[in-house]
């Protein structure tokens, strides 16, 4: 039962970052994608530009990323940037946790990130600072589309009671299936 409920945690985001344009939205693998959010599940989580593209018929199109033996890739999701002044670095940004918190980190890259309006790194240099619940996070230069919505679910799961809480759910259907034997 534990080793159960373990397993559907890991499943669960603990946050997600929702796109907030229709550039950032496209810049995102299809997959990666539930109900237009990008949930994620593990720390840190580190994004970067997808630099594996070609153009097709006029469009940008990833290219299969060559798999090597025992290589991690760099970051857990892989933007496509489709402008013509790239915005994305190829290690841009992670998020972290650190204790209950979370901190938002530019991996020192040109253009940095924005945090609602104040200013993250750039021009090469580091930067962090802490997030909250519904910070707006601009991946790139001032005019950059790629803006995402910080949202933490995290506190949603801990609050929820009763059959809302998925682990509930999961512990009565257990215990259903018990009775019925």
């Amino acid at each position: 039962m534990d080793e159960k409920k373990q397993i559907i945690r890991s499943f669960i985001p603990k946050v997600a970052l929702k796109p907030m344009t229709e550039e950032a939205f496209k810049a995102v693998p299809q997959n990666f994608l539930t109900e237009e959010l990008i949930g994620i599940t593990k720390f840190p989580f580190r994004i970067g530009r997808e630099s594996r593209v070609q153009e097709v018929k006029g469009q940008i199109v990833r290219v299969e990323r060559p798999k090597f033996r025992g290589s991690l890739p760099n970051n857990d999701l892989y933007l496509v940037d489709r402008g013509q002044r790239l915005n994305i670095s190829r290690e841009h940004v992670l998020i972290e946790r650190v204790g209950g918190e979370y901190i938002i980190v530019d991996r020192g890259s040109v253009c940095g990130i924005k945090v609602d309006e104040e200013q993250i790194g750039g021009d090469g240099e580091a930067g962090k600072k802490r997030i909250i619940d519904g910070d707006t996070i601009h991946i790139g230069c001032n005019s950059t589309p790629y803006i995402y919505k910080f949202i933490i679910l995290e506190d949603v799961w801990q609050k929820a009671e009763g059959k809302a809480d998925l682990i509930a759910c999961f512990e009565a259907t257990e215990a259903d299936e018990s009775d019925k034997k």
